[in-house]
């Protein structure tokens, strides 16, 4: 996935693989065997890659070592994936411990609806793990319509769904050309 990343980046930025691989003293061979997904870069190739394109390091790093399925690949997983935003936060309630079987938690969520009831209760935390690959029917944290939800992640016919558990609220139906962000795939659900 992070070869595919570069790659995306790289074109929407109107840079040639033969630029990259001057502004980044990496091989052009090497660099095509990374935009294919044959080999991983290290990090301080992908921080090179990252100063090169101008975008930060972290966005990129969290998807290191991820791979998507055929089913995401041919929905076009990597255009929901941010590269170069953060997400804003407005106040820092606290630390809470992280459980150990969560390590690749980034931060916790605190729930504001009852969309994931059997899930997630109002109140609960939720912990993210940024730029992580969703499968079908996993729970991930989105922006929607400048919102930001906690949803069932769901693929079907090439098109993504973002369903609640909880019946009364709709599903999302996107599109291609629906403005989403996937930010992160939610750890302390089933």
């Amino acid at each position: 996935m992070i070869g595919d990343m570069i790659a995306k980046v790289r074109e929407e930025k109107g840079i040639t693989k033969t630029e990259l691989a001057r502004l980044t003293d990496i091989n052009i061979g090497h660099l095509t065997h990374i935009e294919k997904g044959e080999r991983n870069p290290s990090h301080k190739a992908l921080k090179n890659i990252c100063r090169a394109l101008d975008i930060p390091y972290q966005q990129l790093m969290y998807t290191y070592d991820k791979q998507l399925s055929e089913e995401q690949e041919e929905y076009g997983y990597i255009n929901h994936i941010s590269y170069d935003k953060v997400p804003a936060v407005n106040k820092i309630e606290d630390f809470i411990d992280c459980p150990s079987s969560l390590p690749g938690a980034s931060l916790a969520v605190k729930v504001t609806d009852d969309a994931m009831t059997s899930a997630l209760k109002k109140g609960d935390y939720a912990f993210v793990e940024f730029n992580s690959v969703l499968n079908n029917k996993e729970v991930g944290l989105f922006k929607v319509d400048n919102k930001i939800l906690i949803r069932r992640f769901i693929i079907r016919k090439g098109k993504v769904l973002l369903k609640a558990d909880n019946k009364d609220i709709e599903t999302i139906d996107t599109s291609d050309s629906d403005n989403f962000l996937i930010i992160g795939k939610i750890l302390n659900v089933k």
